[in-house]
């Protein structure tokens, strides 16, 4: 290569790079109010962010620097203490989220993976219900990327969940088990998780009320990990910002529904997000948008 093109070569900005940014962006906007326009050095150019999380980079970085940003920085710059709520699920195409006896992992691939690692890094708090702790006992901790670990949240209503769940046992991350108060007693531990007493709604939690009692705790970004009847009734509350759905390019035939919602009768009744698609591999994410 001639000597004046290897001088005038672009250095590359890796993904890599670019996610710590946007660590650090999230970071200090659980620390304080961030101030736009916001300009951010980055690698070699000048990242500038405007409100909402509009952004412009200049130079321009490789198509996979420009699509992690697009994703991830509107969801790093969510306004200081201001609650926002996220919720994903991985589906078939035919929806269904495991099979009939409750394989789900993995049902999407190594990027959705990756992706909901991610997801992990930049909530105050992770959420699940008790059913997929019983199924898969997860660990929901950051480690297919860079990120501090959020507070893992689990919905047990009832309090039936037993002790040896690594996700009350591991210690790796606090961890806060909501239950109903008419089940708690006196109890306020369940191995190194600690009780949140919350009103009962029926035979479960109500989504508004889980979201005031961790903001009172100071976790203002939740991101709803599953499993399905979580995530739908977070979804029929009204209570979502965003929904985001990977669908994998797999067909069930059985199995676990998706989402189940209260039935309509007419399409008038339907949701109708804004809705952008991402590629993550060989999966299609839909990025549902609800509030901005």
């Amino acid at each position: 290569m001639p000597s004046n093109l290897r001088d005038h070569k672009q250095p590359t900005l890796t993904p890599a790079e670019a996610w710590d940014a946007i660590v650090a962006l999230r970071r200090r906007g659980r620390e304080q109010a961030l101030g736009f326009p916001i300009e951010l050095p980055l690698g070699e150019g000048l990242l500038t962010i405007a409100r909402g999380g509009g952004w412009r980079l200049e130079p321009e970085a490789p198509p996979e620097v420009t699509e992690l940003l697009a994703l991830y920085l509107p969801l790093a710059v969510v306004p200081h203490r201001h609650s926002f709520v996220l919720a994903h699920l991985a589906q078939s195409l035919d929806g269904r989220i495991a099979t009939a006896g409750g394989e789900s992992q993995w049902l999407t691939g190594e990027a959705d993976q990756r992706h909901t690692h991610r997801l992990r890094a930049l909530a105050d708090a992770v959420i699940v219900g008790a059913g997929t702790v019983r199924q898969d006992d997860p660990r929901l901790t950051v480690r297919h990327c860079s990120g501090d670990q959020p507070v893992r949240v689990v919905l047990d209503a009832n309090l039936a969940l037993s002790a040896d769940r690594g996700v009350f046992r591991d210690g790796t991350a606090q961890t806060l088990v909501l239950a109903a108060a008419d089940r708690v007693g006196s109890a306020t531990r369940i191995g190194n998780a600690e009780i949140v007493p919350l009103p009962r709604d029926g035979e479960r939690l109500a989504p508004s009320a889980i979201r005031a009692a961790l903001a009172r705790r100071g976790l203002f970004w939740l991101f709803v990990e599953g499993g399905g009847v979580t995530v739908s009734r977070f979804l029929a509350a009204g209570v979502l910002d965003r929904l985001q759905i990977a669908l994998a390019p797999v067909i069930l035939g059985s199995g676990r529904p998706s989402l189940q919602l209260p039935e309509i009768r007419a399409l008038s009744g339907a949701l109708r997000p804004r809705v952008r698609h991402v590629a993550l591999g060989g999966d299609m994410l839909a990025d549902c948008i609800f509030n901005d």
